[in-house]
């Protein structure tokens, strides 16, 4: 999980604030296809435009398609799952920090996942990249 953003609303500010990490971790190339669901917020002038002005080619899932964010609803559901459903948050602040910690600490860097080998994120990039 490269680019990731909460909010407690779901305006086109929160995948914004997602590309842009996205964007400042990985400095991708121009070109890089950046896959979407077909929400609002991604088809924005704003969201379009920082595409645009990084080089990056937006693409959109076909309508009634699931297939298409088979994996990032699977993340979804993991989060849900492993962290979120399990916790009360007392604050805004306290559930950023806890699932800014799952994703950081334990989904990228610990967590095995099957159609990566049995690897972390980390080291599956690591192995792809040596």
């Amino acid at each position: 999980m490269v680019g990731w953003a909460l909010s407690p609303t779901l305006t086109t500010a929160l995948p914004l604030a997602a590309l842009h990490r996205a964007l400042a971790t990985r400095r991708p190339p121009r070109g890089l296809v950046h896959h979407s669901d077909r929400g609002s917020q991604y088809a924005s002038a704003a969201y379009e435009g920082v595409l645009q002005q990084q080089g990056l080619t937006g693409r959109m899932s076909r309508a009634g398609d699931c297939w298409d964010n088979a994996v990032v609803e699977s993340f979804f559901h993991t989060l849900k799952v492993e962290r979120v459903h399990e916790r009360r948050y007392h604050t805004w602040e306290e559930a950023h920090a806890d699932v800014a910690d799952y994703i950081e600490r334990f989904y990228n860097r610990q967590r095995r996942h099957s159609t990566l080998g049995y690897l972390s994120p980390a080291m599956f990039e690591l192995h792809a990249a040596a």
